[in-house]
């Protein structure tokens, strides 16, 4: 746990576990956003217009949520080594 138990913030990973939170937020704004820009000028390029845009955008959301998922994986499974610390469990 981030807290300890006389309720000092232990700095260090507190500040770890907002940046990862942080770049979760970017991570749904900028993948859509460069599939939707690489999509655009790839139709203006190619003239498929709106066929590789619509693919990309979709790709791009399924690579923000992804990396959603992933960097939620990764807190979790930091929380769990904590708490297996803490309490001594071996789950």
């Amino acid at each position: 746990m981030i807290i300890k138990k006389d309720k000092e913030i232990n700095s260090k990973k507190y500040v770890d576990l907002m940046g990862t939170v942080g770049t979760m937020g970017t991570h749904m704004v900028t993948h859509p956003a460069v599939g939707a820009g690489a999509g655009y000028f790839l139709d203006d390029w190619l003239g498929t217009k709106p066929w590789l845009f619509i693919i990309c955008l979709l790709l791009g959301i399924v690579a923000g949520f992804r990396a959603v998922y992933v960097d939620t994986r990764k807190i979790m499974r930091n929380q769990d080594k904590q708490d297996a610390e803490r309490y001594g469990r071996e789950d």
